[in-house]
């Protein structure tokens, strides 16, 4: 972790950070801290800052605003301001916490930490500027922090992941990150290679990758606290993740194809939920199943109009190739049922255009038949400010996924509706599992923001299930 937790204030700090609500800056005694007054000058409305200079000059305060009360952005304006500070290589900024409540400290520790976060990974020059951030609190935060600063290690590693280009991040590589994970913070992964996939019978994970010179993989993630006497898990994950996406034969436009080296930000997301929740010790049982090829143009690819098995048995007709993330989470989806019948079940993929039309940037689709469910996962997404917004799943649908030569097609011939024919076809592979809920994260997974020139990576997911997480009762165990 990047960012330190001191007892007292550095000496010398190039900036002092102090974070406060609307309704706490009139009872805050800026006089006291810097020797000046400024209640009339800052009202603390949502990421105001204010930067004034102490009386002896030798001080720069910052005073940031975080809007109304227990704000879910907290994070997102610390990161924010830092990144704002015109900072040379080496500064200190202190970050003043011990007026906030636990949860906003847990906030600002994340922020903090995502701040250190920089895109220029293969730069040889211009990325090494980096500022020394300490946040300045009493013991009894210490532990409200330390969870902040754990939750942003996580979201960063997964950020890089996803940024990283997809010459060096193979489905292989991939597998390689969670391992070095699963070592690193104590659970369990089983990485299965082509031999062994087709031992398995995951002939639609194969078939998707069978046109690239980069072999899929497949890995089984499980963290089970210790004393835990689940034998079948309270959550089970499954990820997508597509190295990098041309489309295949269905070949995508030129335009922003980059891009498509964020295809497998749903198997990054359950990496971090698996890892977030090991490095936190809940006392939850979750087993993820990441799902990982390369799409690729070649004389080997699956082609439109092809014909398909799958891990359930079932046959799949082959209507865009272009259609493929699909086509390896209905392997994970079967595969974790048959093997770990978790007691809840989520998919989270980058899975289509229809959804970000839809929500754009601001939202993930949610698609689940249970009403009770779908009301978990909104509140999760409320409280990590990982939103969600459910999309009807209703049978009406189910239609437009039949095949006159299979049992299902992978796109529906309809241009419309495609997030949800998308979580038909899905469904269809869930043995009709009632707490089953699909995370279309397409918009919100790698997005524009003020942190970089071009779209990088979010890490979505990551808090929202670990939120999750927190607000599951698994069932009592003799």
């Amino acid at each position: 972790m990047n960012t330190k937790l001191m007892a007292q204030r550095t000496k010398n700090a190039n900036f002092t950070i102090v974070p406060l609500y609307k309704n706490n800056v009139k009872d805050f005694d800026t006089k006291s801290l810097c020797g000046t007054v400024i209640k009339k000058q800052f009202e603390g409305e949502d990421k105001d800052i204010l930067t004034v200079l102490s009386t002896d000059g030798k001080q720069k305060y910052v005073f940031l605003g975080l809007g109304k009360e227990s704000s879910p952005k907290v994070h997102l304006y610390i990161r924010s301001c830092i990144n704002s500070l015109k900072i040379k290589d080496g500064d200190q900024i202190d970050i003043l916490v011990n007026h906030c409540d636990e949860e906003t400290i847990e906030q600002i520790a994340l922020g903090a930490e995502l701040s250190a976060y920089k895109i220029g990974h293969f730069k040889t020059t211009g990325n090494n500027v980096k500022a020394k951030v300490s946040i300045i609190l009493n013991k009894k935060h210490t532990a409200s922090a330390t969870k902040g600063l754990h939750i942003g290690a996580a979201q960063t590693s997964i950020m890089e992941l996803v940024d990283y280009p997809s010459n060096i991040k193979t489905p292989d590589y991939i597998c390689q990150h969670a391992t070095r994970s699963a070592k690193k913070w104590g659970y369990s992964i089983k990485v299965y290679d082509v031999p062994a996939l087709k031992k398995m019978g995951m002939h639609a994970l194969l078939s998707v990758g069978q046109g690239s010179v980069h072999p899929p993989r497949f890995a089984v993630l499980e963290y089970k606290p210790k004393g835990s006497v689940n034998k079948s898990p309270v959550l089970g994950l499954v990820g997508k993740g597509i190295s990098f996406d041309t489309g295949g034969v269905s070949i995508k436009p030129s335009a922003n194809m980059g891009y498509m080296k964020c295809d497998m930000a749903g198997a990054a997301a359950v990496i971090g939920a698996m890892e977030i929740a090991a490095r936190l010790k809940v006392n939850t049982h979750l087993v993820g199943v990441i799902a990982c090829a390369e799409n690729a143009v070649d004389g080997k690819s699956i082609r439109p109009g092809d014909v398909i098995s799958s891990y359930s048995g079932k046959s799949i007709e082959v209507i865009d190739t272009d259609a493929e993330g699909r086509l390896v989470l209905a392997d994970g989806i079967s595969y974790i049922l048959k093997n770990h019948k978790p007691e809840y079940l989520v998919d989270m993929a980058t899975l289509t255009g229809s959804c970000v039309a839809t929500l754009g940037n601001v939202a993930a689709g949610l698609m689940t038949s249970n009403d009770s469910f779908a009301e978990k996962i909104a509140a999760a997404g409320d409280k990590s400010y990982e939103r969600v917004w459910r999309l009807p799943l209703w049978n009406d649908y189910a239609s437009e996924m039949n095949s006159d030569i299979a049992d299902i097609k992978n796109l529906s011939t309809r241009p419309v509706a495609g997030a949800i024919t998308a979580a038909k076809f899905l469904e269809f592979f869930t043995e009709e599992h009632p707490n089953w809920a699909h995370l279309d994260i397409a918009g919100v997974a790698f997005t524009d923001s003020e942190f970089a020139k071009s779209r990088t990576a979010t890490a979505f997911g990551v808090r929202l299930m670990l939120s999750l997480i927190e607000g599951l009762k698994p069932k009592k165990t003799k």
